[in-house]
């Protein structure tokens, strides 16, 4: 099979893959590998989806920057090998830096492999109670992650069944309460000393992407999600990819272009054609047509929802993806910074933070102040301002600085890649627009960056804020929601990758297992075509 190439558009093909990130390019190695016909139509000029490296500072035009995705955690190691593509990932160590916004000598955590200088930190400033639950809970969910890893790549079974055929018994019931259940109850159990170690992996796992807090139902999933980090030397950790998070769709659209397929960016399909029931091609915005029997959405779920023509679809369909469906409430503010900034707690001769998720969490004063409010109660509260459509005034964020670790990115000048997943925030703010409310909001969260590293205001050399709309502007994605379907949402309560129509079939993040850069949706949903084509 030939490659097209941009603008030479065949009238035909066996599978039309409608987007292309990372899950879309995964069906397409291996549905052209099978001897399918693959052509891929992405919207954008950018392939890749959310997980692309860009350039997207106009004062400092040479740094690179992954703007969407930031780590590689949860692609399984055995799709890696099945494509049989080499992902150059860097181990961040350490991964977790939680500091307190005090002088030297004040708490903090630096989670790396030397366990043990983790282990000192936490008897020195938090608990030994706090070592055992630690220990306690790694355990627990590094014995999850080995039983899940199977049903990540198969399709999904509802919860308890899930548990019956994957889960050793021991912990069954452990999984389906985690599955079903809150992050908060879930730390619970583990009788952390430390609200801030609760608040650090509520947060950072539970509640990372989710439009929910820390009580509600479900965010234990997307708790046991986030920790399912299996890739090779990553140790239960996310990892970095060197030449950023693009990289990975340049690999995989290499793959796929090897294989035969076809890849046309800049080309939005419009709509899907259906007669008799049955898919029978696309149209794009030019008003071209391609002609397939089968049309696999790599687009979010309800984008790809909005292309089929009314009541095409099972009812059941649309009816229960509209009950999971919430708006994104993720703030991006990527940042170019002149220089490294200084935490103030560190003392000299301390490990460099830089390369690991830095947490800065409401309530961390708590452990200088005695009148500080706690880190859950905090995290309530913000939640409590989402909810009511106010900006938090102070969001958790998880600080990144990849330079250090991938130079690669850097510019000629030595700036740095940095950037704050903020969370959470409301998609559209009860008063007042983002339009209006963004400038002195961004200033108001590199305050909070200051109170924790002196300075950091003043490094800013250029930035790049992505509100709930804008994400949904910049990426394509429906509501400006990360996971496109809530995390909250597990297993078959997710898209599935038939969707009833005959010939239509879906492979986003939105499906099992999960939303992430992972590509287990795009792997199944292609093993399921070719199942149904008898392939």
């Amino acid at each position: 099979m030939t490659t097209q190439s941009p603008g030479q558009l065949p009238p035909s093909a066996d599978v039309v893959i409608v987007g292309s990130g990372h899950n879309g390019l995964v069906s397409a190695i291996l549905l052209a590998r099978a001897g399918l016909s693959v052509v891929v139509l992405e919207a954008s000029d950018i392939i890749g989806g959310a997980t692309r490296t860009e350039r997207p500072f106009p004062k400092v035009p040479g740094l690179g920057h992954s703007t969407g995705s930031y780590l590689l955690g949860l692609m399984p190691p055995e799709l890696v090998r099945t494509l049989g593509v080499t992902l150059p990932t860097l181990r961040r160590d350490p991964h977790y830096f939680l500091p307190t916004p005090g002088p030297v000598g004040s708490p903090y955590l630096l989670f790396g492999t030397d366990r043990s200088a983790t282990r000192d930190q936490l008897e020195r400033f938090f608990s030994p109670q706090d070592i055992a639950a630690d220990d306690a809970m790694q355990a627990e969910l590094a014995a999850l992650r080995d039983d899940l890893a199977p049903a990540w790549l198969a399709e999904p079974l509802p919860v308890e069944e899930t548990a019956s055929r994957y889960v050793r018994p021991a912990l069954q019931g452990a999984f389906v309460d985690l599955v079903r259940g809150s992050v908060a109850d879930y730390l619970a159990r583990f009788d952390f000393r430390s609200e801030l170690l609760v608040s650090m992996y509520a947060v950072t796992d539970g509640l990372s992407g989710l439009n929910a807090g820390p009580d509600d139902p479900g965010t234990g999933h997307n708790f046991l999600v986030h920790n399912m980090c299996r890739l090779p030397g990553a140790d239960g950790t996310w990892m970095i990819v060197r030449g950023g998070m693009g990289v990975v769709s340049a690999t995989f659209a290499d793959a796929a272009r090897a294989a035969g397929a076809s890849i046309f960016p800049g080309t939005p399909v419009v709509s899907v054609s259906v007669s008799d029931g049955a898919v029978t091609g696309v149209v794009t915005a030019s008003g071209a047509q391609i002609r397939a029997s089968v049309v696999l959405g790599a687009c979010d779920p309800y984008a790809l929802m909005r292309l089929v023509p009314a009541g095409a679809l099972p009812a059941e369909l649309p009816a229960r993806m509209a009950q999971v469906r919430r708006t994104g409430t993720t703030l991006k503010v990527n940042l170019a910074l002149r220089d490294l900034p200084r935490f103030s707690c560190l003392p000299e001769g301390a490990r460099s933070p830089f390369g690991s998720t830095v947490h800065l969490l409401p309530g961390s004063a708590s452990l200088l102040e005695s009148s500080a409010g706690s880190p859950m109660a905090e995290l309530r509260a913000m939640w409590a301002d989402v909810q009511a459509g106010r900006l938090p005034a102070e969001p958790t964020i998880e600080w990144y600085v990849h330079t250090t670790v991938d130079p690669s990115l850097s510019d000629p000048d030595g700036h740095h890649s940095s950037a704050l997943f903020v969370q959470s925030v409301p998609y559209s703010p009860a008063e007042g627009t983002w339009d209006d409310l963004l400038p002195s909001y961004v200033t108001r969260l590199l305050g909070i960056c200051d109170r924790y590293a002196p300075g950091t205001g003043d490094l800013v050399a250029d930035a790049m804020p992505l509100t709930p709309p804008g994400v949904e502007a910049h990426f394509g994605i429906t509501g400006g929601h990360i996971h496109h379907v809530d995390n909250t949402a597990s297993f078959t309560d997710r898209m599935p990758y038939a969707t009833g129509l005959d010939g239509l079939y879906a492979g986003s993040a939105g499906c099992h297992p999960a939303g992430s850069v992972i590509g287990a949706a795009g792997h199944n949903a292609a093993r399921r075509i070719l199942a149904d084509l008898g392939r």
